[in-house]
């Protein structure tokens, strides 16, 4: 699929029940774009065509691993209203933390990487979140 913001192709994955109210439109299935960060709900079909995400074409500082890499793209594309969806942002680094992936250091190496051209103020956000979790 490619993404609606930039075109670039997507990665899909299955959203687990634990986060499924953090999906957009609590989708059960989102698209995450490596190069916009945009997360967008997909269709089941989605999910099936790509069981195992590809979250390495995010960026080498990305993680890989689904139960660290989920909660933070859910989280990175939850920041676009970091007033209305602050509960959900901060309980999803959180996890993203406790399972061994430092979320503001991610955040940081995304930042530098002269690949990615997030949707959002990313450098702004991250100072933001800087301040929820500490």
């Amino acid at each position: 699929m490619a993404c609606s913001n930039c075109g670039t192709a997507t990665i899909s994955f299955a959203v687990p029940d634990d986060y499924q109210t953090d999906a957009p439109s609590e989708a059960s299935v989102v698209t995450f774009c490596p190069h916009c960060l945009t997360l967008e709900p997909a269709s089941e079909r989605a999910a099936a065509a790509s069981s195992d995400p590809e979250f390495a074409r995010i960026s080498d500082a990305f993680p890989t691993q689904p139960e660290r890499a989920i909660p933070l793209a859910l989280a990175i594309g939850l920041c676009s209203s970091l007033a209305t969806n602050r509960t959900a942002i901060e309980l999803l680094l959180r996890e993203v933390e406790r399972v061994g992936t430092d979320p503001l250091l991610v955040l940081d190496r995304l930042i530098a990487d002269q690949s990615i051209e997030p949707a959002i103020d990313l450098e702004r956000r991250r100072h933001q979140l800087e301040q929820l979790l500490y």
